[in-house]
């Protein structure tokens, strides 16, 4: 005889990816709750990220990271127009500072079109002068789909769609443990409301934080759970209003995208982030200060590519913290999204290494993961 639920579905995390996913089901009419263990929303990786809106160009053919960041980065615009969200189509130009860099450039812009971005357009030096006078290189990829967007200003879209539909956030609830009951899964959760809950169905979407929590419910295939793997990424901001009308990408380096330039709505320019891998397995014990002494790499780095950064123009600004499922040296591993056929919980959807770019394909992957929900 199957256990009776407390409630229908439980959604682990209110970052953009979990309030997406808990907006899509609520949207559906499923009975939602998001348990979230900080005082507000977004307190984690969706509030230490560049906000930038991904076009699709870098990630390998037919995987989830190409397919969620193409069909996100369109309904992401399309929400952001329809909600009143600030965002910036600006554009960016990946940049060949050397005739080293041309090879992996090229390579760039064919594995786009594999993903369906089919508006890159290789620029020269004389057109990349022209568009932003700062930048040096020898050839570019001007994407025009990228763009910019308010994250915290996202989230609370997607929080209002979310309870306008009947959902509930119950925060300052951090989730112990659970296990695999007949047909439910149970959580338990310390905080100010610490309980045990039952659910039909349970997301884990929590971040850094979701291999931990996989790990303590009974029932889950500990086989399928990966490692705990951290790369920090610092950033520095510019002291002057930045000589930029576009974002501004070196080629990629291993662990990430390279020390590139952002623009937030207000124009102000920042640097970042560069690749930390950080010796521990257990997020609570992260250090997120910026170390000041990391900025000469970045002037190093910056100075390829944009030559008139002056000297004590970059001052520490704030981290982020990417949960890898590769480590250093290893190639990039795809978005991790399993259901019971994979770690034999039913009615459990965990998902692993929802890094860059999860919070263009934040919409997409929703979409995914509450059709997972709903078909089960």
């Amino acid at each position: 005889m199957s256990t009776a639920a407390d409630i229908d579905c439980l959604v682990v995390g209110a970052g953009v990816v979990g309030l997406a996913i808990a907006r899509s089901l609520a949207m559906a009419g499923r009975e939602v709750v998001v348990l979230e263990a900080e005082a507000g929303i977004g307190h984690g990786i969706s509030s230490r990220n560049s906000e930038v809106i991904h076009a699709g160009i870098y990630y390998p053919q037919g995987s989830l990271k190409a397919r969620f960041c193409v069909e996100g980065r369109k309904a992401l615009y399309r929400f952001c127009a329809d909600h009143g969200v600030p965002h910036n189509r600006c554009g960016k130009i990946l940049v060949a500072a050397s005739e080293d860099q041309r090879a992996q450039v090229l390579a760039i812009q064919k594995k786009a079109a594999a993903n369906g971005v089919d508006d890159l357009r290789l620029i020269d030096s004389h057109e990349m002068k022209a568009m932003e006078p700062e930048v040096q290189g020898v050839i570019g990829l001007h994407s025009p789909s990228t763009g910019i967007v308010d994250s915290h200003a996202l989230m609370l879209a997607l929080q209002g769609d979310f309870e306008a539909h009947g959902g509930a956030i119950a925060f300052n609830t951090r989730v112990a443990g659970g296990e695999a009951l007949s047909g439910v899964v149970r959580l338990r959760t310390e905080g100010e409301e610490a309980s045990e809950i039952t659910a039909n169905h349970v997301v884990l979407a929590s971040g850094l934080s979701s291999p931990r929590i996989a790990r303590s419910i009974t029932g889950l295939s500990p086989n399928t759970i990966p490692a705990s793997r951290f790369a920090k990424g610092s950033y520095f901001s510019l002291a002057r209003r930045a000589p930029f009308s576009r974002l501004v990408y070196p080629v990629p380096e291993p662990g990430g995208l390279g020390t590139h330039l952002t623009l937030d709505i207000s124009g102000r320019g920042r640097f970042g982030p560069d690749v930390e891998w950080l010796d521990t397995d257990d997020e609570r014990t992260i250090d997120y200060r910026v170390d000041p002494a990391r900025a000469a790499k970045f002037y190093a780095a910056i100075r390829r590519y944009w030559p008139g950064l002056r000297d004590d123009e970059l001052t520490p600004d704030y981290s982020g913290v990417r949960p890898k499922l590769s480590g250093p040296g290893e190639p990039d591993e795809d978005f991790l999204i399993q259901n019971d056929r994979v770690h034999g919980v039913r009615g459990l959807v965990a998902l692993y290494g929802i890094e860059s770019p999860g919070l263009t394909s934040s919409l997409a992957i929703a979409d995914h993961v509450a059709q997972m929900v709903l078909q089960s």
